[in-house]
């Protein structure tokens, strides 16, 4: 068993506080994400249970192992690096099989395991070659080569990519996610890269400050997330949060009233609801005057190639639109939007949502 469990594990350095009473359930041979902002503690929980670190409070286990005090060499580990930590007076071959000569494997099946990793990851035709000879995705497929080639328990990956451009990110995040699905190695990965993260796991905990605000599969974070922050933090463009007003008579977001069903309109007044959050692809530009229209004025026209993102000002606030290719309006000039109230998420006061949006064609509610 390869499943691992933080039990209310916090770490301090001092008088700070980077961990905060952390609890985690990682099923075996799961893809976990840990996302957050930087100094968010993402990669202090992954140095804790790789043992490079001790905590201050709590425990961690792997299977029904405590390993909370065991040495690193001990827990059965692998850790990619971002910076990729490779020996460089050693050749590909040689950073490959270092793990098991350690281990002294006897040297046939170290031959045995190091050509199959290397042949898996499309490096065999580099394993003469010392890694200044590499390009960086060519040295980040070595430091993946040589934590498969030990067969450990689980992988711990902290920001194995962000050192790479864009393209080849693209093409390693594939990489990746193809390699764990095929091991079936329980996997932690640690990014601040939310498109990493939804398109690679199979559960994202987004943390804030040493705390986890919400650990659920992908499309649960971005379809329904626990509180303001997961909504705006996770989305590109983020979600747009909007000041209203609840009575019974519906919305209020500014002079406009949009109406509301029942369920909502109560649940909004018991819980006191001061803001709202609608996903740039729930809201939709409409002719000024339009019925149902809210009246708000165009504050720059972004175009991405196969879509186009406006950006308005509605009631002194921000909102992002996302529209057809090849729109395009004056900076200042007025614009209709529209939506529907139930494809929004509705915040009280402390931020937590208390109505999610309505379920999108194909998801359950």
């Amino acid at each position: 068993m390869s499943s691992v469990r933080y039990e209310s594990v916090e770490k301090k350095f001092g008088a700070l506080t980077v961990l905060r009473a952390l609890n985690l359930d990682v099923p075996n041979h799961a893809f976990l994400a840990l996302l957050g902002p930087s100094g968010c503690g993402k990669t202090t929980a992954l140095r804790l249970l790789a043992g490079l670190d001790l905590p201050t409070s709590g425990r961690i286990l792997i299977g029904e192992r405590n390993v909370t005090r065991l040495q690193p060499r001990d827990r059965d580990l692998a850790m990619v690096f971002q910076s990729y930590a490779l020996y460089p007076q050693m050749t590909v071959l040689q950073n490959i099989a270092y793990p098991l000569r350690i281990r002294k494997v006897e040297a046939t099946e170290m031959s045995r395991r190091v050509a199959d990793v290397a042949a898996a990851l499309e490096i065999d035709h580099l394993l003469d070659r010392r890694p200044r000879q590499l390009s960086g995705g060519q040295r980040q497929r070595v430091a993946l080569a040589r934590a498969i080639v030990r067969e450990p328990a689980a992988f711990l990956m902290d920001e194995p990519l962000s050192n790479l451009d864009a393209r080849l990110r693209l093409t390693m995040r594939g990489e990746i996610k193809r390699l764990c699905q095929r091991l079936g190695a329980t996997t932690i990965y640690v990014t601040h890269d939310q498109a990493e993260a939804l398109t690679m796991a199979d559960f994202v905990a987004v943390m804030k400050e040493g705390q986890v605000q919400q650990m659920a599969p992908p499309a649960e974070i971005y379809e329904r997330p626990a509180n303001r922050f997961v909504a705006t933090f996770v989305g590109s463009p983020a979600m747009n949060v909007l000041t209203v007003h609840v009575d019974d008579a519906g919305l209020h977001i500014g002079n406009a009233c949009l109406g509301l069903d029942p369920m909502r309109r109560d649940a909004c007044k018991t819980f006191a609801v001061d803001a709202i959050g609608v996903r740039p692809e729930d809201a939709a530009l409409a002719t000024p005057g339009t019925p149902g229209a809210l009246n708000a004025e165009v504050y720059v026209v972004e175009p991405m190639g196969n879509e186009t993102l406006v950006d308005l000002r509605l009631n002194g606030e921000r909102m992002t639109v996302r529209t057809r290719k090849g729109f395009t309006a004056p900076i200042g000039s007025t614009a209709g939007v529209i939506f529907d109230p139930a494809n929004a998420c509705f915040f009280d006061k402390a931020g937590n949502t208390v109505v999610h949006r309505a379920p999108n064609k194909g998801e359950t509610s």
